[in-house]
């Protein structure tokens, strides 16, 4: 079975900043493309898609330029790359510019839930955003669960983006509370233009108790309500975790997919 990891963790602290993880030990140290390999040895990981980190600012232009760099080498598997930006910068465009045209370059993120709510609702941000579909760029939403009203109403004035909803919109695992994020999800899922990654969810879950029962409800509702394409395999409980370390945890994968001979599915895409 070959994998498509689309949700994939690297930084490297001896060339780039990342402020957050000072307070995280565990974290805090270079995680490498060879990190990377390692964890996933055997797995068969065909392709990777580099998410991008929250970077510190000065260090975005010169991260996203390493890390197309490395997909154009051929010894990894990493083949897209969806790039840090700050929408909310009157210098975006001029940002853009100076990335654009890899055809490595698939995306831009700006991590919003350590933001105050009213960023991405400024006419500067909207605009901006607006304009990554001249550039054929999608947007990754990462927002907590209380701010999906907030990324809906984003959604509603960039008609011709392209969004993907990291995380299934953060729920609050670990408390088992289903709503009101499952009517949040409802109507983010009416829009065409939007997807849904699971990635990070095992994160949001008891992180010394957690099973596959606890991510199920939430799993299964997003992939309900924000359907992959019919050429995706839809992963239906898999944790994806930081630096790229895959593990199942339950439950199997179904979705839409090719088969093989034996009735498997050649491709899964772990989004």
């Amino acid at each position: 079975m070959q994998i498509i990891d689309t949700h994939q963790h690297l930084w490297d602290l001896g060339l780039f900043r990342y402020s957050w993880l000072d307070g995280l030990p565990a974290l805090n140290r270079s995680f490498h493309m060879s990190d990377y390999l390692s964890a996933a040895k055997g797995l068969n990981v065909v392709k990777s898609v580099h998410m991008e980190a929250d970077v510190d600012e000065p260090y975005m232009l010169d991260e996203t330029r390493h890390l197309l760099a490395l997909a154009d080498q051929l010894d990894n598997p990493l083949d897209g790359v969806v790039a840090c930006g700050r929408p909310e910068s009157e210098d975006f465009r001029a940002y853009l510019d100076k990335i654009a045209g890899h055809p490595k370059l698939k995306g831009i993120r700006r991590v919003l839930h350590t933001q105050a709510d009213d960023v991405s609702q400024n006419v500067s941000f909207i605009k901006n955003v607006t304009a990554l579909a001249s550039y054929d760029l999608s947007f990754d939403i990462c927002v907590l669960a209380r701010q999906l009203p907030i990324a809906i109403k984003l959604v509603s004035k960039c008609p011709d983006v392209f969004f993907v909803l990291d995380h299934c919109g953060v729920p609050q695992v670990k408390e088992k509370n289903l709503d009101p994020w499952r009517a949040h999800i409802t109507e983010i899922a009416s829009f065409p233009n939007v997807s849904c990654k699971i990635s990070g969810l095992v994160a949001y879950a008891d992180p010394k108790r957690w099973t596959s029962e606890d991510l199920r409800p939430f799993v299964e509702y997003a992939n309900h309500q924000l359907r992959l394409g019919p050429c995706t395999l839809r992963q239906r409980l898999a944790g994806l975790h930081a630096f790229g370390q895959l593990s199942t945890v339950g439950g199997g994968i179904e979705g839409n997919h090719a088969r093989n001979g034996r009735g498997q599915p050649e491709k899964v895409v772990l989004r």
